[in-house]
């Protein structure tokens, strides 16, 4: 095994206890790249495409996994629109436990050593201040790009499921599940929210490989032509009762209708029924990005922390 192997399906579900112990002990360190749920996110939708670009390294502790690094070098990627983009820089999610934080120079050491020449970014969270010392050491600043009204941020919310509203949705709209609806249908819906995105069929069965995915908390509004308006996953951490958004979107066209409001209520329901006492979802979380965060809170989410973009471009 070397020290920039490529991530496998194995790692991750390593990776997913890691972020269930350090949840259970410090929620305001996960940030949104290391979650529970936003793990099997990323690797599913993306391994079969752009799994190639990602390498990590894991330190452990005993059998136990206490920090890891999984950096996405340059890599293209092909949209469902026919354009492409080209990732020129890294880019590293990590996380490391608390009880074991002086891992975090390791991480950068490694990080660095793996990406000479390029520019470089990671995600930190605001309420580390002991990582955010050894970045800033190590040459990395706050990216400028996460500045101002339209900054890219982002901002971890949370709400308990101890009373959750009963949704109402539009006359002829109605609630479905992935299961009901099908792989072509489920897929169509994050493209028409997302577009132009890279997700496709062979992605979302990734997805549905990944655990914790359950068909029946990946909920979805239908409209009365049949479109599939609006849908959002739900990753529920059995472990400490919490489950998780993401992703959440809805069809431009349906947009302003309630539809957004209605299924996150729905599921929560579900989630509350599958035995989660909390919820989470994240959003951007600058002055200028008012709707996700204005949907979230209007469902009694609110800020728990948020993250700190940083960036390197020498060295």
């Amino acid at each position: 095994m070397s020290d920039a192997d490529l991530v496998t399906a194995a790692d991750v579900r390593l990776m997913q206890g890691l972020a269930q112990r350090v949840t259970a002990v410090r929620l305001d360190l996960v940030n949104s790249d290391a979650s529970y749920g936003e793990l099997a996110w990323i690797w599913g939708k993306g391994h079969a495409c752009v799994g190639e670009s990602w390498r990590r390294r894991l330190w452990f502790s005993g059998d136990d996994l206490v920090g890891w690094g999984w950096a996405a070098l340059p890599h293209r990627v092909r949209r469902n629109d026919g354009s492409v983009k080209d990732v020129t820089g890294a880019c590293l999610a990590y996380q490391v436990h608390p009880g074991h934080s002086e891992l975090v120079d390791e991480v950068i050491d490694w990080y660095d050593g793996l990406t000479p020449g390029l520019e470089r970014t990671v995600v930190a969270q605001a309420a580390d201040k002991a990582a955010l010392e050894r970045w800033a050491a190590h040459g990395y600043v706050p990216d400028p790009d996460s500045f101002g009204d339209t900054g890219s941020w982002t901002q971890l919310n949370v709400r308990d499921l101890d009373d959750v509203e009963l949704p109402v949705l539009p006359e002829g709209f109605r609630f479905r599940t992935a299961d009901e609806a099908g792989p072509q249908a489920v897929v169509q819906a994050h493209v028409d929210a997302w577009a132009p995105s890279p997700y496709t069929v062979e992605a979302y069965e990734g997805v549905r490989r990944t655990p914790p995915y359950r068909g029946d908390l990946h909920v979805l509004v239908e409209a009365p032509d049949g479109v599939m308006a609006a849908s959002a996953i739900m990753w529920l951490d059995e472990a400490n009762r919490t489950a998780e958004f993401e992703p959440v979107g809805t069809h431009p066209h349906y947009r302003r209708r309630g539809l957004g409001r209605a299924l996150l209520l729905h599921g929560m329901q579900r989630a509350r029924a599958a035995g989660a006492t909390h919820m989470t979802v994240a959003c951007l979380g600058a002055p200028g990005h008012r709707a996700a965060r204005g949907l979230y809170y209007s469902v009694g989410f609110r800020q728990f922390s948020r993250d700190v973009p940083l960036i390197k471009t020498e060295g």
